[in-house]
């Protein structure tokens, strides 16, 4: 958690490179004071603003710690809002550590302080830099796992949620400034509904709201992923799946039961939307101490899984043992939302495919066939359905504040149309639901909220 709101205050220094050796390495400063007395310092010389120049970084006794690139940027022309250092030296770690100690010492009066995670994209945020969901998408950049979030990340970075968020906030001020408007003056006798078109607006209001908690479900999708698990009895072919699904041969494939004792994870892509697919141990009662627990880790997987592949042996299907088993697990799974499990029946290149029910898929972990569908059918099954160009990334607190807005709307509108209409009622959901759009680029957010989101960004960042 970062630190009360008077540390924002001090002046900070981090490193703003990945930790390891490379070819470049960045130490950054920001403080809200002139950062003349500490560059001259280092560098012994004045720096051009937004200039690079090369130059030695100096020790204390005079001697060049690296040779480096400096760059000043004046406040409030910077990242953070506040006079911004960066000092680009050679990228071992020694001689960053050596020049983030000088940094921090090299100027007692400004009483520098090591960086906390997420601390320069805080202050971007606190001086108006960035609103909170693109300082979000700063670090949903960083860690995109496709190219689709990748791109999808820099539009959100680039104001597209944003944008989308402040034209709702508009209409919303709109509405409520009409509302309360008729509230302060009823001796006009303003017939407010018909007059103000309320309800268009509210129902194009709401419209747009629909619309818009689609595309960030999508968007949210994009960054988190598809939490997919492999689950049913031994040698169904679920680390064979897992193998054909990854192009590798990741998880041993035997047939000796049991061979997968502990979870197997692997990251792949569909249509640039990360998946990331477990293998678990098979499902089935066990005297093996170690296979115990690698069932036990299966069942708390598939209980965290967004989908849960269900696997069965179509060359057993009909065997009276096989049969019995598969009913324990379905009789487990009954716990687990059917909308999170699909049934798929595997080794259809060794036995054609029986009755089957509804909406299972067949396929053959060996040849191949089938995949394709299996992977159409994953991406349905969590909604997805959105072409990634012009995807802005979401998180799911951003989906879960306009599912709010959108239900105080839904409320506002109920009141507007009731005979006669409860125009406070309506002005009081209004607010609510502004309220609750506000959270989303930070308008009205918790200190506490904004403490947990920066202190996940890395150091330096």
């Amino acid at each position: 958690m970062l630190s009360p709101l008077s540390r924002h205050q001090d002046p900070i220094a981090a490193i703003a490179t990945a930790p390891g050796r490379g070819a470049v390495g960045i130490v950054r400063v920001s403080a809200p004071q002139d950062l003349t007395p500490l560059v001259t310092v280092l560098c012994g010389r004045a720096l051009k603003p937004r200039e690079a120049t090369y130059l030695p970084f100096r020790s204390a006794t005079g001697e060049a710690i690296d040779h480096g690139l400096a760059l000043l940027f004046p406040a409030p022309h910077s990242y953070t809002g506040e006079h911004v250092l960066e000092l680009q030296a050679h990228g071992g770690p020694v001689v960053l550590q050596l020049l983030l100690a000088r940094c921090l010492e090299a100027d007692p009066a400004l009483r520098m302080r090591l960086a906390e995670p997420g601390e320069f994209t805080r202050r971007a945020f606190l001086n108006g830099k960035l609103d909170l969901a693109q300082a979000e998408a700063v670090a949903d950049l960083i860690d995109a796992s496709t190219e689709a979030a990748a791109r999808s990340a820099g539009r959100a970075l680039a104001g597209a949620l944003s944008g989308e968020v402040g034209g709702l906030r508009d209409a919303l001020i709109q509405l409520r400034m009409l509302v309360e408007a008729t509230l302060d003056f009823p001796e006009e006798e303003i017939d407010f509904l018909e007059q103000a078109d309320a309800l268009g607006k509210l129902r194009g209001l709401l419209a747009r709201l629909e619309a818009l908690v689609d595309r960030s479900r999508q968007g949210a999708i994009l960054r988190e992923g598809i939490k997919v698990v492999l689950a049913g009895q031994p040698n169904v072919g679920k680390s064979s799946l897992l193998n054909a699904l990854a192009g590798a041969e990741l998880a041993i494939v035997t047939p000796i039961p049991g061979t997968t004792r502990d979870k197997l994870s692997q990251t792949i892509q569909i249509e640039g939307v990360p998946l990331h697919v477990s293998d678990t141990a098979g499902l089935r009662d066990t005297e093996d101490e170690v296979e115990r627990i690698g069932v036990a880790r299966s069942w708390d997987a598939i209980a965290d899984a967004d989908v849960v592949l269900f696997l069965h042996d179509l060359t057993r299907v009909g065997h009276a043992d096989y049969e019995a088993e598969d009913a324990e697990i379905r009789a487990r799974l009954a716990s687990v939302d059917a909308g999170r499990i699909l049934q798929v029946y595997n080794k259809a290149d060794a036995q054609s495919p029986a009755t089957l029910p509804d909406g299972a898929l067949t396929l053959s972990a060996k040849t191949g066939e089938g995949l394709d569908a299996l992977r159409r059918r994953l991406l349905e099954q969590v909604g997805w359905h959105a072409v990634p160009e012009g995807l802005f990334i979401a998180r799911e607190r951003h989906v879960q504040a306009l599912r709010r807005t959108r239900e105080h709307v839904e409320l506002a509108l109920l009141q507007a149309e009731a005979k006669p209409a409860a125009l406070d009622l309506m002005a009081e959901e209004l607010r609510m639901a502004h309220d609750s759009l506000g959270e989303i680029t930070g308008a009205f957010t918790a200190d506490d909220l904004l403490g947990e989101i920066f202190s996940r960004f890395c150091i330096g960042k």
